[in-house]
């Protein structure tokens, strides 16, 4: 989790490199990091207190848009809905307040939030961690699928093994904040090097 955020600079780095498209972003000031920031976002492992409780489903999928103005005002409530067609959202849900909806909605409508912008880059930080197995794995199959469609790359951030298994391509694993073996799924799992 720490990792996710210093990537996104939620947080303060204390020492290393973040090297993103060749160039390290740490360095970056913060006017370049808001150009970048349209194309990186983040899936937050809580998806009831990562949600504005005084705003509802529409107005909370729509703030990226509004703040970027990558839409035209016009426009914005129908690419809203058109995203929570794509994230499984019903649109009768569009004037629902986050508490009104179950954790698995509200993750749902989490993810539509960040994709929001055509990200290039997405951190997921334990998004299913907080949710009933069964709405886990639905969680997992739409990212999937909406990482397909929407053509992004993700830095899925998890400690459940099977759902790591699930959903990655290539792994890191980290032991006591440090790296300890890289390499794709079918290596790790078969032959793991590092005893953790």
């Amino acid at each position: 989790s720490t990792v996710g955020r210093v990537v996104l600079r939620l947080i303060p780095h204390t020492d290393g490199q973040v090297i993103y498209q060749g160039e390290d972003i740490l360095s970056y000031d913060n006017r370049k990091m808001q150009g970048l920031r349209k194309k990186m976002q983040i899936i937050f492992q809580d998806p009831y207190s990562c949600l504005d409780p005084r705003k509802t489903i529409g107005q909370i999928i729509a703030e990226p848009l509004r703040i970027h103005k990558t839409y035209p005002a016009g426009e914005i409530n129908d690419r809203v809905l058109d995203l929570m067609a794509k994230g499984g959202v019903s649109r009768k849900l569009f004037n629902s307040y986050p508490h009104e909806l179950d954790g698995g909605r509200r993750q749902r409508v989490g993810i539509i939030r960040a994709l929001a912008l055509n990200p290039e880059f997405i951190i997921c930080d334990e998004p299913v961690s907080s949710l009933d197995v069964s709405i886990q794995a639905q969680i997992l199959n739409l990212l999937m699928d909406l990482k397909d469609e929407f053509h992004f790359s993700c830095l899925f951030i998890a400690h459940d093994l099977s759902v790591v298994r699930h959903i990655s391509d290539r792994l890191g694993v980290m032991y006591l904040g440090s790296i300890v073996e890289v390499g794709d799924k079918h290596t790790l799992f078969g032959n793991p090097l590092h005893p953790y």
